[in-house]
């Protein structure tokens, strides 16, 4: 609950940056209750459906990632999604942050897959999945209501057989 106030803080002082790929309510307007997101997430974690973290570089909270919709047993498998501030964004935060909750949930967790849906206009998330290799599945027509409109995303999934010796040594071989 402490990072409230400093996503709010991200969020609001970059709308413009984010607008065009964050999810949007189709029944309404976009609810900018930080707090009640935040407390919604640590309620997920305490089910364990859901693992709510932040991403910070240099001692700043500079942005979030949460892998979500965690499913054990048969499936074994849960999505990735994730934004950074537009202050530090390029600078490979992002993959290490992604490789670094992949190897959480495949080695600790013993997830087998991972999967990670991008708008096919977010060129920098693109970038985020080709540098660490994930691969590509095929469309989600009108999978997410995104700036007003129900929008199309790229599926991209690794398993942990397709990285034994862990992501992050993967992504820093390269």
């Amino acid at each position: 609950m402490r990072d409230w106030k400093r996503i709010e803080a991200l969020q609001l002082e970059n709308r413009d940056w984010f607008r065009p790929w964050e999810a949007t309510n189709p029944e309404g307007p976009m609810n900018f209750d930080f707090r009640a997101l935040v407390r919604n997430s640590l309620r997920q974690l305490n089910d364990e459906s859901s693992l709510p973290l932040v991403i910070e570089y240099q001692g700043k909270l500079v942005g979030q990632l949460t892998v979500s919709n965690i499913l054990h047993g048969s499936a074994s498998t849960a999505y990735i999604g994730y934004w950074i501030s537009p202050l530090v964004a390029g600078n490979g935060i992002t993959p290490i942050a992604v490789a670094l909750a992949t190897d959480y949930m495949f080695k600790v967790v013993g997830l087998h897959r991972i999967e990670i849906d991008i708008r096919p206009e977010n060129k920098a998330s693109l970038r985020v999945v080709e540098k660490l290799g994930f691969r590509f599945e095929g469309t989600k027509k009108g999978f997410i209501h995104i700036n007003n409109a129900w929008r199309d995303h790229s599926v991209f999934a690794l398993t942990a057989d397709e990285v034994p010796g862990g992501l992050v040594n993967k992504f820093m071989k390269h």
